[in-house]
């Protein structure tokens, strides 16, 4: 609940302004005179979070001192700080009421000498909102019980499945000054290797253009969550965001019982990616790695790898997990890369799976920033890199409300576990079959450094991976010496169709 000072109060009377506009009351603004109710108040609410949603809005209004018909300014004796339920103030028992917990705002103003009351609604997101567990929605002018009217529920949960993290705002009615100072625009232009606009009008539509911001209501501008977790100069400055960074914690040993370091990231992941990836590298110890027989110092993990997976961490998070944002964490023997949210796709399936992201819009700025590669390529990448480098398979592991990659460190075919083999084995058969090809002993022995006078080797590592039903023979009928293996997912019929073109 907010008493407006000078500047806010310019922007509110803007935005009062441009609704008493309006030739009658809609479904996502509600004008009253004087007090109503408390539960009437959470009805309203309800009701216009809802219906903001189906009117395509990101907010939604009521207010009070502001004649229904006319819309004139009546004023009002409606106090939100002096209004209590049983002793709670009203802003706390509203919030209570609702489910889930969608924003609200309470502000006070005075416009031509007389006080003015508005409440600012989020809208939906997710789910549609309720009253002490009854959901409402806007008919005309009219508020009405959302099961009342099936086609609006049809509707609204529709609407509300394909409401995307990237269009919420993060910031707003922000004017230009601000905006320029909360944004790392000169970033934007840099990464996308265009020259920077001689004029403030020029950088603001070229922002507005890729939906880094908008115009609010009131005039001013709203900066979106797309543009704040790419730009900001500081995440810090937008509360809804903050707890998005990355945090980066290296440890003592193999465990999480010390830590040595351990620190937040500041900037919007496109304007801060390559110093972010620079202070990872810079962790990284070098390590001695044998590669097709000759032995040379080497960071432990490819940057490569290590780049598309912080990537992906970024890209593919659930932004509407709680409390959580993505993490590296750096052990003696292995690299952890977390973020928050269950894939789309089974973690098996990582590699060859068309590429699918709960965040199109950040996921397509991010490849035309070159922040990232283009789709479907990151995975294949690091396999590629740990098998160029003659390093364990990568892990993917969904664990409890996390996704996780895990880089392991160098060591020898004799010293790997039975789960790390058949893993590279798989991932092996994987990437020849994305690539057109097949998994042979001659490739597998390749994949590892084996000698050739050592194929028996790479035979009991197939046997491994065949038992666990990890790959299969491609073509049952070839003589021993020629066999070829692809993955388990891969069906018969599939290969046989694709025979002419592998």
């Amino acid at each position: 609940m907010s008493f407006t000072h000078a500047h806010e109060a310019e922007r509110l009377a803007g935005l009062i302004g441009e609704l008493r506009k309006l030739p009658m009351e809609t479904e996502w603004a509600e004008f009253k005179e004087n007090h109503v109710a408390p539960r009437e108040i959470g009805e309203y609410l309800s009701a216009l979070a809802n219906s903001s949603v189906l009117s395509g809005k990101s907010k939604a209004y009521l207010v009070w001192g502001i004649e229904n018909g006319t819309h004139e300014i009546v004023g009002t004796t409606f106090s939100p700080a002096k209004t209590k339920i049983g002793g709670e103030e009203l802003e706390n028992w509203l919030l209570h009421q609702l489910s889930p917990q969608v924003p609200f705002h309470f502000f006070t103003t005075s416009i031509e000498g007389r006080a003015v009351v508005l409440l600012e609604i989020d809208s939906a997101f997710r789910y549609p909102v309720k009253f002490n567990g009854q959901a409402y929605v806007r008919i005309g002018s009219y508020k009405k019980k959302l099961k009342e009217h099936p086609e609006k529920e049809r509707e609204l949960w529709y609407l509300l499945g394909r409401t995307a993290f990237e269009t919420g705002m993060a910031m707003e009615r922000a004017d230009v000054d601000e905006v320029l100072l909360r944004l790392d625009y000169p970033a934007y232009f840099g990464l996308l290797q265009q020259p920077l606009p001689d004029n403030r009008a020029g950088i603001l539509d070229a922002l507005a253009a890729d939906g880094i911001i908008l115009k609010s209501d009131c005039g001013d501008w709203n900066i979106t969550n797309l543009g704040a977790i790419l730009f900001a100069k500081r995440l810090k400055d937008f509360p809804t965001l903050f707890r998005k960074t990355v945090r980066v914690v290296v440890y003592k040993g193999n465990s999480r019982v010390q830590t040595l370091r351990e620190q937040e990231g500041e900037k919007g992941y496109a304007c801060g990616f390559e110093y972010l990836m620079a202070f990872i590298n810079g962790l990284v110890p070098a390590n001695e790695v044998l590669r097709q027989a000759l032995r040379s110092v080497e960071p432990m993990y490819p940057p490569v790898a290590v780049r598309e997976l912080v990537a992906n961490a970024l890209i593919h998070q659930d932004f509407h997990v709680t409390g959580a944002g993505p993490m590296v964490e750096l052990f003696d023997d292995r690299i952890e890369i977390s973020n928050p949210g269950v894939p789309l796709v089974q973690t098996e399936r990582f590699l060859d799976s068309p590429p699918r992201s709960r965040n199109e819009r950040l996921a397509s700025l991010m490849r035309r920033l070159g922040v990232c590669e283009e789709r479907g390529s990151g995975v294949d990448k690091v396999v590629s890199q740990m098998e160029y480098f003659q390093l364990p398979a990568p892990i993917f592991e969904v664990i409890g409300e996390s996704t996780k990659a895990t880089l392991l460190s160098h060591r020898p075919l004799v010293k790997m576990e039975k789960a790390d083999r058949i893993r590279a084995c798989y991932l092996h058969a994987c990437l020849r079959y994305v690539t057109r090809s097949h998994m042979t002993n001659a490739s597998l022995r390749a994949r590892f450094g084996i000698a050739e006078r050592n194929s028996a080797t790479a035979s009991r590592l197939i046997k491994e991976a065949l038992e666990d039903g990890m790959i299969r023979l491609y073509d049952e009928s070839s003589s021993r010496k020629f066999m070829k293996y692809v993955p388990f997912w891969v069906g018969k019929n599939h290969c046989e169709s694709n025979s002419s073109l592998i």
